[in-house]
């Protein structure tokens, strides 16, 4: 457990989560009982994932704080999701922060035209 910590601080929730599943392959077949499960929430939401198998117990199930660490998981990736797509959007065209902004947020300092 205490290599998963250490891949997890330095490499990141997927290889986290890949090198647990070589070390305890048992664990997330209890866990999931199937391969495609993990294998989708590795790819979409890592921190779930890494969670649902950290807190679910084979004999008594997963118990309130467990639901509780997993539902902060969820909110830590739907988090990553947000906010990786708002500091991209300037990637996306017609979604950058200049031709979003509207008429409050518009920079133009134009002088008002003189009534004779």
């Amino acid at each position: 457990m205490c290599c998963v910590f250490t891949v997890l601080l330095f490499l990141g929730p997927r290889v986290g989560s890949i090198t647990w599943w070589l070390i305890q392959p048992v664990r997330w077949d209890v866990a999931f009982g199937s391969i495609i499960w993990p294998i989708l929430g590795i790819i979409f939401v890592p921190w779930t994932t890494l969670m649902y198998v950290a807190v679910n117990n084979p004999v008594t199930g997963i118990s309130l704080l467990g639901w509780l660490f997993i539902a902060l998981a969820v909110f830590t990736d739907v988090s990553q999701l947000a906010g990786s797509g708002y500091f991209n959007r300037d990637r996306v065209p017609g979604m950058s922060a200049a031709e979003t902004a509207g008429p409050a947020d518009s920079t133009d300092t134009a002088e008002p035209a003189d009534s004779k």
